[in-house]
Order: structure tokens, then sequence, then C-alpha cells
């Protein structure tokens, strides 16, 4: 009994060795083939692995043949995510390129006539989600042009931005006031800095009822002016600048005899301008220009106009002869100014407005000292410390005015050391100190060719009446 259980026992192990052969010899018969198609597909998507390394690998088993699967599963769908990103870029390509050459033509076609108003940028519009939930305007998606509320038409392409709406809160209407009411509204908003951006939305709301009314029309122009001014994004200040110079010529076409429409037209030449290249730089200078004096006769009491101009004298009266002689090869005849016609300007604006502005008092102390005049420029300096700073213009126009006064007082303690070596006799002795250091001595404006006591004296104690109380 015992002998036929070992008999039995043993022919169960041959079976089972020769099934497991049988296994073995079936594997590498229908198996390997399969793989070594696998590799070859595999091998068609770019070579990425090694092909001695991944055959050595097939020989280790079922366990590595379904590595391989998943790492080929892994490298197609990489495969076909690129494809299908590279196919919508290619679509937006062809779409850009069909859309953009129609931009032009479009401007052409409708720059005399009415242009999109939009209302605010998105950095703007997160101030207004205060409310407690919005109502989205329908707009029109359309590719090649769009009509906002007020008639106004532009082109909308892809490289625009889409029209900026303004969120409205629920159950809130839009008040309906009258012409006058409105104007005056928008005028007493936008007198501080926070209420500019209120005034514009005013403007906005309105546009469809007053958009024919050329008192409307110029306020609307400028505050397109005052959004660019608040808005600290490129792309927003050019949309903002464009937008505002178009309703301004639409509103010197209409009304050329008012002072103005000319005043803001210029002013968003200006801003347009800081945008272009050198020729267009130079032709927005020559509008400015034309527009600034044509708003000066029509309006001669608006100190604005003076400061305005004077900036414009100061900056053309400081490009150097290379740069007027290069414009002047490259695009005929520029416009010339001196600084004493800036002076005359921005002094104009003081006599009209004593204490208009802490930039007008900047520029008049930067006058006298290009003059050389250093009593003025510290009496300047002085009187715009004394101003509060409201804009962040103010405070840039505030440091500079700071760094003058340093200037001024480097100046004044040289003249000082000159003065005392003189009054001693010892003028040569300043000569070879500074001839030591390698600087100058004191400038023309303080060393006359023969000493006057009394105007020396006069210099001598300016210091000591200027406050630096502020500095």
């Amino acid at each position: 009994m015992h002998h036929s259980t070992n008999k039995e026992l043993i022919l169960a192990i041959m079976v089972g060795t020769a099934g497991i052969s049988l296994l073995v010899l079936w594997y590498q018969k229908v198996r390997k083939p399969r793989t070594a198609m696998n590799l070859r597909t595999f091998f068609s998507l770019g070579n990425t692995f090694d092909s001695t390394t991944l055959q050595d690998k097939t020989h280790n088993g079922q366990g590595t043949a379904a590595i391989f699967q998943r790492r080929q599963l892994q490298i197609l769908d990489k495969l076909n995510e690129l494809l299908a990103n590279m196919e919508e870029l290619k679509e937006e390509i062809r779409f850009l390129k069909e859309t953009i050459p129609k931009l032009e033509e479009y401007i052409q076609d409708e720059l005399g006539g009415k242009i999109t108003v939009h209302r605010i940028s998105p950095q703007h519009r997160a101030r207004k989600r205060r409310a407690t939930a919005v109502q989205n305007s329908a707009t029109s998606n359309s590719s090649e042009e769009a009509e906002s509320e007020g008639g106004y038409i532009t082109a909308n392409t892809d490289t625009e931005e889409q029209s900026f709406s303004v969120p409205k809160p629920f159950n809130t209407e839009i008040e309906d006031l009258k012409l006058d009411i409105l104007l005056q509204k928008a005028d007493h908003l936008r007198m501080t800095q926070s209420g500019k951006m209120e005034s514009f939305e005013l403007l906005c709301e309105h546009k469809e009822k007053f958009k024919d009314e050329i008192e409307f029309v110029w306020r609307f122009a400028r505050a397109y002016g005052d959004m660019f001014e608040l808005s600290t994004n490129t792309w927003e200040k050019k949309h903002y600048a464009n937008i505002g110079k178009t309703l301004g010529e639409k509103a010197i076409t209409r009304a050329p005899l008012n002072g103005h429409c000319h005043m803001w037209y210029a002013v968003l030449c200006g801003c347009v301008s800081q945008f272009e290249g050198l020729q267009n730089k130079i032709n927005y200078g020559h509008h400015f220009k034309e527009h600034l004096d044509i708003a000066i006769q029509l309006l001669p009491e608006e100190p604005f106009l003076y400061y305005l101009n004077g900036r414009y004298c100061y900056t053309v009266s400081k490009l150097s002869w290379i740069e007027k002689k290069m414009a002047t090869t490259l695009f005929g005849k520029i416009p010339s100014s001196t600084v004493q016609e800036a002076l005359r300007n921005f002094l104009k604006v003081e006599e009209i407005h004593p204490g208009y502005s802490l930039l007008n008092y900047m520029y008049l102390a930067k006058c006298y000292v290009d003059l050389e005049e250093n009593q003025n420029a510290w009496k300047f300096c002085n009187l715009a410390l004394s101003l509060p700073t409201v804009t962040k213009e103010d405070k840039e126009a505030q440091t500079e005015v700071k760094a003058i006064i340093k200037s001024l007082k480097r100046a004044y303690s040289k003249f000082k050391s000159y003065w005392d070596l003189l009054t001693a006799g010892r003028e040569m002795e300043w000569t070879l100190e500074m001839q030591r250091l390698g600087e100058a001595g004191p400038s023309v404006a303080v060393r006359p060719s023969r000493p006057n006591p009394r105007s020396w004296e006069a210099e001598s104690h300016l210091g000591a009446s200027i406050s630096f109380a502020s500095y």
C-alpha cells in the first residue's frame, strides 16, 4: 500500500513537471513574437529608449512586459496631448492671421464715425465687487466688430481685450439726470483722485442719452484721460488714450470753437504719443502744440493750458543739438523753444492761479536753476514743499524738489567758501584747491569779474531766508 502511494506521488510529480515544461514552451512561442511586435511599434514612436535594454527586459518575464506596455501607453498619451495642443495653437494662429488684417480696414472705415466705449478695466473692476451680485451685460463676441451701448463701433479682435463692463448690483437703477445736472456732478466728482473713476462711470452710464451733446463728449474724452492717469497697466493706458483721442477728435470736428475740446484733444494726443515711435511722437507733438495754441486763444484764463505749454517748451528746450539735427534730417522741421519761454508760461500759471500745483512750482525751480538764478530757485522749492502731495506725480515732484535743494545747498556751500577766501585776498588758494579736486569753481552767476559787495552780501544771507522744515 505504501509502495503504491509512492508510485502515485512520483507519477504526479512527473506529470506536473511535464505541464510546466509545456507552459514554458507555449509562452516562448506565443508571447515572445507579440512582445517583439510591440517593440517595433514602440521604436516607431521615436526611439526613446535603448533597443538593447528593452529587448533584454522582455526576456525577464510577464511582469517586465506589463511595465513595458504601461510605458507605451504613457508615451502615447503624452504624444496625443502634445498633438492636440499643437492643433489648438495652429488654429489660433490661423484665426489671428485672418482677423488682424481686417483691423486696419475697420479702423479706417469707422474712425470718422463711432468707437467702442469700454467702461472699466479688469484691475478697476475688482473695486466694484463689493456689491452682493453683478449683472453681466450682453455683448457681441464677433471677431470683426462690436457695437457698444452708445453706438460707438470699433474693430474687436483677439488682439484686443474684451469690452470692459461695469458691474451693477441687482435692483439698482441708473439715475436719470438732466444734462446740466449730470455735467455738474461729473465735474464735482473728478475734483478728487478717488472721484475720477466714479465720474468716468457716471458718464459711461449716460453716453447713450447724451452722445451727441458736445459738452458731454469733451468731458467723456477728459474722463478717458483721467483713466489713463489712474491706470498702471500699459495695455490699459494705451486703450484709454486711443479711445479718448478719438472722442476728442470727434469733439473738435463738431465744435471747432470750443476751447475745452481742443485742450483735451491735445492732452490725449500727448498720451497716445507715449506708445509711438520717434516719427509718430514728432507728429503727435505737432498736433499737441497746434491744438494747445488754439485752446489758449479760446481760453486765455485757463492755467492748465499755460502749464502744459510750459512743459512742452521746457522739454523741447532740453533736446540736445544732435537730437534736433537727427530729427530735422529724418522728419523735416521740428519745433524749437527756450527755457525762458517755458519760464514765462509757468509764471503765467502762478499769476492766474497762485499755488496752482506742486508740479508748477517744481518746474519754476528747474527753470531758475537752468538760468542760474539760485535765489528764485530756492524760493519756489520752498513753496513746492509747502503744498500737500495728492497724486503720484506730486510725490515724484516732491522728491525731485528735494534733490534740487540738495544741489543748491552744495552750490551755496562752495560759494560761501569762495567768498570767505575772496574777502581775505586768498582767491588763488580756492583756484588751486578746485584744481586739486578736479572741480569747477562757483558758476558765473555767483562769481562776478569784479566783486559787488552788496550783491555778494545778499547772496550770502540767502541760506538763512530759506526754511528747510519740510526737507
